[in-house]
């Protein structure tokens, strides 16, 4: 069940999408394959009075702290979600289970970094937003047989491993900035493992038909200007279907572009969205 809080829109005189805050239960496998169930706190923005509209998932990063993980709070990315909602879509933002509001145990944790064990981290994503578009699906709003996953740092690579698990609806993914492993103060453009990632994409791009787009700025610090690209060549030569678009760099650390300089990818997300026949 989706029960919703509507949320007053800011004073400003602008005319802005309705928001409101949902709580979709969600039940995950913990350790031990032991059952771990929360009720997942979602966003949702959606233009005032649309009826079976294209969804748009939008996947948060990762912060390498609890404290960080804790002090999230509510996920909204409100500018992006009021622009996204602003071309059509129903955009759903879920505080996944072990960050802010929603709380609850890391699922997420790929491990130290000498080892990583990446795919292990993307399960829960992909279990969550099974059950969040499920859940979506019976809303009036939502079109549930069309829409986008769009990622951010983390949740980049997370959009990635949505696709390959083919959930249905699902037209393409938008991975901004994706990775895990990255650390600035300890080896800045050098992401633990690599070469784990690497064949972790391999093994999503065996099985993702489903379009992709790639975006990393030209000085993305956590990973580099070589690691990505060697990411998405190893998703490319299993067969995984992608764009990779090299966007400009930005201030001292592109990796933040999707929320600090959206203008510079709004153009090739129009394409990419308009190639797939959506908004």
């Amino acid at each position: 069940m989706m029960l919703a809080t509507p949320v007053a829109p800011a004073a400003t005189g602008i005319v802005v999408p309705q928001r409101s805050v949902t709580e979709v239960p969600v039940t995950l496998r913990g350790a031990f394959g032991m059952p771990v169930r929360r009720a997942m706190v979602v966003t949702m923005v959606a233009p005032r009075g649309v009826r079976h509209a294209p969804f748009l998932i939008i996947l948060h990063g990762r912060p390498a702290s609890r404290d960080g993980r804790i002090r999230m709070g509510r996920v909204e990315f409100p500018g992006n979600a009021d622009w996204f909602a602003s071309l059509g879509y129903v955009v759903l933002v879920p505080t996944r289970v072990g960050y802010g509001v929603t709380g609850g145990p890391d699922l997420e944790f790929t491990g130290p970094c000498f080892y990583k064990d990446y795919a292990q981290g993307m399960r829960p994503v992909v279990q969550e937003t099974r059950q969040l578009l499920r859940v979506a699906a019976a809303l009036a709003q939502v079109d549930p047989t069309r829409g986008l996953i769009v990622g951010d740092s983390f949740g980049g690579i997370a959009a990635i491993a949505v696709a390959a698990a083919k959930l249905p609806g699902v037209r393409g993914v938008v991975n901004f900035s994706g990775g895990d492993g990255g650390d600035l103060r300890r080896h800045i453009d050098h992401p633990c493992r690599g070469d784990q990632m690497a064949a972790t994409l391999a093994g999503y791009g065996r099985t993702d038909r489903i379009p992709s787009l790639w975006l990393y700025s030209a000085n993305d610090r956590y990973w580099g200007v070589r690691e990505p690209r060697v990411w998405f060549g190893a998703f490319r030569s299993t067969g995984g279907a992608g764009r990779f678009v090299e966007l400009p760099a930005d201030k001292n650390n592109g990796h933040f572009i999707f929320n600090r300089n959206p203008q510079a990818w709004h153009g090739v997300f129009r394409a990419f969205a308009s190639s797939l026949g959506l908004p």
